[in-house]
Formats: C-alpha cells, sequence, structure tokens
C-alpha cells in the first residue's frame, strides 16, 4: 500500500490508487447495511497455529535451503544488438558496511545462489537500509538495464485486484521467502549478473533483485503455477499471494 500510495477514506469508501506503473485509480466500495457495520474483524493467526503449516513444515521453511530444482522457466537477459560487456568499479563502502558484506557474500556462497567470477561484466554491490535498520545488499545493474531489451509480460492492475475481493471477509496473505531466488539464469546468461565488490568478482546463478525483467519473469511464474486458482479465490502480485473467501 505504501508503495502505491494507498489512501482509504472509509467514510465515503473510497480507495484511491496512485500506482507508479498504472497511474491514478479510484476503487468505491459498495455501501454496506446498518446489520452489516460490525461484520468485519482483524484476526492475525500466527503460522505455527495453522494446522496445514505444522503437517508439510517442508514447504514452509523458514528460509531457502539451497538452489532451486530446475523450472520450465529460465530466466533470460536479451541485450540490444552490438552490446559489448560493460564493467564497473565497487562502490567505496565504510568499515561496517564491508564487515557485513562478508557475511551476506558468505551466505549467498554457501546456499548456491552465487559463485565467484571471471566475467567481464560487473555492476557494483551497494547496501540498502531496511526498515529495521539492517542492511540488504543489491546489486546496482543500472549499466546492464540499460542495455537489456524489456521483458513485456503484463503486470496486473492494482484497482482490478481490488474488484475481485468484492464481498470476500477472510483472507490469507502469502509473502514468498526470497521468491525470486527460486527462479535459476539461463546459463549463458548467468555471467551477464557479476558484480564487482571489495573481495572479488561474484556471479548469480539464480534470479537477483534489481534486474529490469525479474519482476516480469516472477509474475509470468506466478500466473503459469497458479491460473486455475487466478481470480476464483486467489490474487497474486509479483510474490504476493492473497486468498479470499465469504467466510472460513
Amino acid at each position: 500500500m505504501t508503495q502505491h500510495k494507498v489512501v482509504l477514506d472509509v467514510a465515503e469508501r473510497v480507495v484511491e490508487i496512485n500506482s507508479p506503473t498504472h497511474g491514478p485509480s479510484v476503487l468505491y466500495l459498495p455501501q454496506r447495511t446498518r446489520g452489516d457495520a460490525c461484520a468485519y474483524t482483524m484476526v492475525e493467526t500466527q503460522l505455527k497455529d495453522i494446522p496445514v503449516v505444522c503437517e508439510y513444515a517442508d514447504v514452509f521453511p523458514d528460509d531457502l535451503p539451497g538452489i532451486p530444482p530446475d523450472r520450465d522457466i529460465e530466466f533470460v537477459i536479451e541485450l540490444q544488438p552490438d552490446t559489448a560487456p560493460i564493467s564497473k568499479r565497487p562502490y567505496r563502502m565504510p568499515p561496517n558496511e564491508l564487515a557485513e558484506l562478508k557475511i551476506q557474500l558468505q551466505e549467498l556462497l554457501d546456499k548456491g545462489f552465487i559463485r565467484l567470477s571471471v566475467s567481464p561484466w560487473g555492476c557494483p554491490a551497494i547496501f540498502v537500509k531496511k526498515k529495521d535498520h539492517s542492511l540488504r545488499l543489491c546489486i546496482d545493474y543500472r549499466p546492464l538495464n540499460a542495455v537489456t531489451i524489456k521483458n513485456k509480460y503484463p503486470l496486473p492492475r492494482i484497482d482490478v485486484l481490488f474488484d475481485q475481493l468484492a464481498g470476500a471477509r477472510v483472507f490469507s496473505k502469502i509473502d514468498l521467502h526470497s521468491g525470486y531466488h527460486q527462479i535459476k539464469i539461463r546459463p549463458c546468461d548467468i555471467p551477464k549478473t557479476a558484480f564487482s565488490t571489495r573481495y572479488g568478482l561474484y556471479e548469480f546463478l539464480v534470479m537477483s533483485f534489481g534486474l529490469t525483467n525479474a519482476p516480469a519473469y516472477f509474475m509470468y511464474l506466478m500466473n503459469s503455477v497458479f491460473m486455475s486458482e487466478l481470480d476464483k479465490f486467489m490474487v497474486v502480485f509479483i510474490d504476493d499471494i492473497l486468498i479470499y473467501s465469504k467466510n472460513e
């Protein structure tokens, strides 16, 4: 909601959405009768209290154990004609970030998500501070993105997704853990993902944040997996899944 600058007017039952990709839109919610005024109650359930999660604990791990299995969908990086490899020097980092960089690089190596590289490509690594003040390792892929042919696979409109929720009262939200890392990169495109750091050159074997076509490829994967459920009792926006129903 923050990303799309959603404004809720409870009194007028209006939702204003200012999407950075689709522009502004307004959703008018249906009026409810007096008897329905208290029909909605927000109840949060912990994962440990859900029987199906306990029964299939291997499907709901706290972290991804390693490289994902082979899938029909691989991430592909198609370049504009006559593009030569682009290499940038590492960004300067303060000592505290360098210490964190060592830790996160080792974690990615241990999981098999990255490996040492000798690629002629190389974009600089950078840290972004998260809401909890921890550091997320990101790659400044702007030089690579500038020469990448854009994938035009459509992302769903937020206002259309809201339309599907009319009349629903029970919602279950699922946020995929490290969703992008669950898609392998086509082997011949792995060197293009190389990134430079104080401690050497590395490259991704799985899809990484910051690559221009990553949202499109992930949306395609999610639509392929959940096609039979979409708009029946589920809506999906990239790695966010919302299951809805009129009752439990």
